[in-house]
């Protein structure tokens, strides 16, 4: 049987991680955009859209650094025609519409036109997704040049692994964390709190002894409502540029989904 208690101790946790934020529409903070910019993110401003990121609530001043400079902020020429290419990153050149070798530098947002933020949309995320591989998928260009067959190739899997990092939140997370150059290696279990540790240890436990569909299906609703709190708790860390909080949470959205997956895993059995 699900152990209530460890329940209550795991949302006291996520209360708590809650209360140690400071209120999101306090002030203005900085927080580094490293796939363009560094931008200014104005709490008081979350209604509005910023019109070249389009996320919600992100409304920036740009400001470009050593760090975030990246080759997309390079104007390039086409392989094959020598023309400038509009658009960064290019896929494709617009005037001998000859395909273009993946650009250095750029970061997965960029590549698929998506919001820089932790909350993105993924209705949107995939459908970009789904119209680059329609372009970009080798079988389109068996009958071209080696070298474009190369690039065909090279675009089509970095459009792939884009997709897959941005798609699920703790991926997503790990993946802006890293592009401000912060890593959450494996095995990092020294990072979580003994008492979260021991709390996990009860809920792995519940989940080992449930004998029924509905005691599964309970710890994976409980789950899922951690990794929602867990989500609004990162993009609030995010958005103030408080990256150290963010990464203690994303550790935790770490060993949640590990519970899911063996929700699923248990669910399975009863099939």
């Amino acid at each position: 049987m699900f152990h209530s208690n460890c329940l209550l101790r795991v949302s006291s946790s996520l209360r708590a991680a809650r209360c140690l934020m400071p209120n999101r529409h306090a002030a203005a903070k900085t927080v580094t955009c490293s796939h363009r910019c560094m931008s200014t993110f104005h709490k008081k401003d979350t209604g509005h859209r910023d019109a070249n990121l389009g996320g919600p609530g992100y409304r920036t001043n740009k400001v470009f650094s050593s760090r975030s400079y990246s080759t997309s902020e390079v104007k390039l020429n086409c392989w094959n025609c020598k023309q400038l290419l509009d658009t960064t990153p290019s896929f494709f050149c617009d005037s001998c519409k000859a395909i273009q070798p993946p650009e250095e530098g750029a970061s997965y947002f960029r590549i698929l036109d998506c919001d820089y933020t932790f909350t993105l949309d993924t209705h949107k995320l995939q459908k970009r997704y789904l119209q680059l591989q329609r372009t970009l998928h080798p079988d389109n260009f068996s009958q071209k040049s080696v070298k474009e067959q190369e690039y065909s190739e090279s675009q089509s899997a970095l459009v792939s692994k884009a997709y897959k990092t941005l798609l699920k939140p703790l991926s997503r997370g790990l993946y802006m964390l890293e592009l401000e150059g912060m890593h959450l290696k494996e095995g990092t279990d020294s990072v979580a709190e003994s008492h979260f540790l021991m709390e996990l240890m009860e809920i792995n436990e519940a989940l080992e002894e449930a004998q029924t569909p509905e005691e599964v299906n309970k710890i994976g609703q409980d789950t899922k409502g951690k990794l929602a709190d867990l989500t609004e708790l990162i993009d609030t860390a995010l958005h103030e540029g408080k990256l150290d909080t963010a990464k203690e949470l994303l550790t935790q959205m770490k060993y949640y989904a590990s519970i899911e997956e063996k929700v699923k895993a248990k669910l399975s059995d009863f099939m």
